[in-house]
């Protein structure tokens, strides 16, 4: 007679290499390159092209959209073909998109060539992220991504102002000929099958042994689901943060020191977020950070000023990085061959593009901005509250998986 064991096996792989996880995490930022720069690459477009506001809007949507897109075709193939093959064709699609647009730069044929630059760029970054949660540490893996990410988001927003748009996307180009120089470290198959795990069961002698379970597709389907979740409180917070300030107490200037300083302060996360993962998992910090998230949101209903603006910033960020690593750790633990991680990018992208959409819905029935940060607020619980209820189904049928860290 044997029962379940409380430990989530996950056998170290080829995706445990420093090789593998450093093309992985350098092909991420890549692939997110031109989301980070957009409002750089915006501003570009309007200055050295020509462009109207409404042009560069549909321009970003294009991109963006696209981005979503190929990571949608990623999650199909990346568990069916050779993934070294599928990055070169994808880096392939983006770097001909990008020196066309070099070469013709009317809107029409630049709108068209940026949505084939967003697919490919969202192939490429879905095959990223799949390759990072095939390490047998996600949360460390995805820290060391995030930390990474802040570093060159920082980099990109300095370095780009200072090139003109052909610039642009020859160093977008030149990135993607740097990720295919590498391209042999790139593990070509997934670490295992399609929601297939492992869990330690102790026998009833007291040895040990791993026993196969399958995951019910629902689970990562309700994980994707609450990154949706997030990211349309992300993505309407950080649309309108620095706007709800105006008219307040809260000085301009101020408002905007914060707005980076906050976003370099939110790199200590990556380090507090793993050393409590090793404690006491993914789930329940996932939780109450969730639910503090929302707390620091509506806490600018109540009044903005230079002091609530400041804590409601940093904690914001600093919580965001929380919510990120733990959301993709827990679905790279829930499925090895990176078919639903390569969904992140999506997710995230429905979230950012729904998030401001709802918000200036609010905004449009005279809500307010007090009506903004409640939607956010209820939109993070919203998630926790699909995170609870998948915590506690799992503790009832794989509980190693319910409290993995």
């Amino acid at each position: 007679m044997s029962k379940q064991g409380n430990a989530l096996v996950r056998p170290r792989t080829e995706f445990d290499d420093w090789r593998s996880l450093t093309i992985g995490i350098y092909m991420a930022l890549v692939g997110y390159a031109v989301m980070v720069g957009m409002p750089v690459i915006s501003t570009s477009w309007v200055r050295n092209l020509g462009f109207s506001e409404v042009e560069v809007g549909r321009l970003a949507g294009a991109d963006l959209g696209g981005l979503a897109i190929g990571a949608v075709i990623a999650a199909f193939f990346v568990a069916r073909v050779d993934r070294r093959w599928l990055t070169t064709a994808a880096a392939t699609v983006a770097i001909a998109a990008n020196l066309l647009c070099i070469l013709y730069q009317t809107y029409e044929v630049t709108l068209w060539l940026r949505l084939a630059a967003g697919i490919g760029a969202g192939v490429y970054t879905g095959v990223a992220v799949a390759t990072i949660g095939g390490h047998s540490r996600p949360a460390f893996a995805f820290s060391l991504e995030l930390f990474a990410f802040a570093g060159s988001q920082g980099l990109e927003l300095k370095l780009l102002p200072l090139l003109s748009i052909e610039g642009v996307y020859a160093v977008l180009i030149g990135s993607y000929l740097v990720g295919l120089a590498f391209i042999a470290w790139l593990p070509r198959r997934p670490a295992a099958q399609a929601l297939d795990i492992q869990v330690d069961v102790a026998e009833a002698s007291g040895r040990h042994h791993a026993e196969h379970r399958h995951v019910p597709a629902w689970v990562p389907r309700l994980v994707l689901a609450a990154i949706v979740l997030t990211y349309v409180n992300i993505g309407a917070y950080w649309t309108y943060i620095e706007l709800a300030t105006v008219g307040t107490a809260a000085s301009p200037d101020w408002v905007a020191e914060m707005l980076w300083i906050s976003s370099v302060f939110s790199v200590i996360g990556c380090l507090f977020a793993v050393l409590l993962s090793n404690r006491y998992g993914l789930a329940r910090p996932l939780l109450a950070t969730l639910v503090f998230q929302s707390s620091i949101v509506v806490m600018l209903v109540f009044g903005i000023t230079n002091a609530t603006v400041a804590i409601s910033m940093f904690m914001f960020n600093f919580c965001w990085i929380f919510i990120d690593i733990y959301q993709q750790a827990t679905l790279a633990n829930v499925d090895r061959s990176g078919r639903y991680v390569a969904l992140l990018p999506a997710a995230q992208g429905l979230g950012n593009f729904a998030g401001p959409n709802v918000a200036a819905s609010v905004l449009a029935v005279g809500l307010g901005y007090d009506g903004i940060f409640i939607m956010c607020a209820t939109a993070t619980l919203s998630a926790m509250l699909v995170y609870l209820f998948m915590y506690l189904m799992l503790r009832k049928r794989i509980p190693a998986l319910a409290d993995a860290s």
